[in-house]
């Protein structure tokens, strides 16, 4: 496996150029403040496009046969998503470094955010169609004491090259594996939102040893199946209706209004340039058995939406509770699946607790 190799962190430029620095940390407390005052029209867009993307992928696997690796269906598309990208990202510090991690399924993009305090790093999956610039509402009260870092996945949208098929939702495990090595680590605190939440899953049931604590938000179809309005919506989405029956359909998915809907932020174009622009191809989620479950003995966070979530809600809750009597199983009454954004400021620093608690 061939060593890690440093890119710029403008997503829109070639990633050939060499580039390190550290955080500029009173322009990260000015970014951090501008973060915070997002509206949660913002959140309730980009949970509805994550999840649109998530749910019409189920279907078109039902429809067609998906494609072997994932790739952008045009120059144009790659173009459109990557100045998006950097738009989002211009919310956040710069991060310490921009890394492409070669692993057997492809390349890895990962960016570093150095922290001031020795222990295991962060390591944060992001649900679908969104990559790294998902955390941008969580980041700045995460960057700082420990290192983070925070990945693209492979064989959806970002910039990891998926270069071998993944044959199974547990090879998911093996690409976070095999970065983590490229990276020098050994041990993290792995958090992942909804498919991200799967992959954390599933990578802590293969490689426990590596996973200092497991934090799950949302994690879709790994602990109970999703609900099946959310297929029937997405079926909607795909079939050549006008755009408003669409556009009710989005808003039946996200948990927001139709207004809603029709607004753009950074983020949300991205996610939206994402979901047109790119054939992911990822097995969907399975569910894990109560052994599987059982056999996770590390500290452990599961955090559920009470609304319109895709992980379960008080069922999923239940089940932790039966199968992992470590794990810390919270409902979230009035979150919807965009929870990580919407609980950010009881969230944001209670995780920061968990993970210094068990370092």
């Amino acid at each position: 496996m061939r060593p890690a190799t440093e890119t710029t962190a403008n997503a829109g430029a070639s990633h050939t150029e060499l580039r390190s620095h550290a955080p500029d940390r009173t322009r990260r407390r000015e970014r951090g403040s501008a973060g915070r005052r997002r509206g949660w029209t913002v959140l309730k867009i980009v949970a509805m496009l994550i999840i649109g993307g998530l749910v019409v992928d189920k279907v078109l696997t039902i429809l067609h046969p998906p494609p072997q690796v994932g790739r952008w269906k045009s120059v144009e598309a790659k173009a459109a998503y990557a100045s998006a990208y950097d738009q989002a990202m211009a919310a956040l510090p710069d991060p310490t470094r921009t890394l492409d991690v070669q692993t057997d399924l492809g390349s890895v993009r990962v960016l570093e955010w150095e922290g001031s305090e020795p222990g295991p790093p962060v390591v944060l999956l992001p649900g679908r169609s969104s990559g790294a610039p998902m955390w941008i509402e969580n980041l700045p009260d995460w960057i700082g004491e420990r290192t983070v870092y925070a990945m693209d996945p492979l064989g959806d949208a970002g910039f990891s090259a998926q270069t071998v098929p993944l044959t199974s939702f547990d090879a998911q495990a093996e690409w976070i594996d095999q970065a983590l090595d490229g990276l020098a680590v050994d041990r993290a605190h792995i958090v992942g939102h909804s498919f991200g939440g799967a992959s954390a899953a599933v990578f802590a049931v293969h490689h426990p040893a590596k996973v200092a604590t497991l934090t799950l938000l949302e994690p879709v179809m790994v602990i109970e199946a999703m609900p099946a309005s959310a297929f029937f919506w997405a079926t909607i989405l795909v079939l050549p209706v006008p755009q408003s029956m669409k556009d009710r359909a989005l808003a039946e998915i996200g948990g927001t209004t139709v207004e809603e809907v029709q607004e753009r932020t950074p983020l949300s174009v991205m996610i939206d340039a994402a979901s047109q622009g790119y054939a992911a191809a990822l097995p969907q989620p399975r569910r894990l058995t109560d052994d599987e479950w059982a056999s996770l003995d590390m500290p452990m966070r599961v955090e559920i939406a009470g609304t319109k979530s895709l992980a379960g809600g008080q069922d999923a809750v239940d089940r932790i509770g039966e199968q992992c009597p470590q794990a810390v199983a919270t409902l979230w009454p009035d979150a919807t699946h965009s929870l990580p954004m919407q609980e950010r400021e009881v969230l944001g620093p209670a995780l920061a607790d968990f993970w210094r608690s068990h370092s």
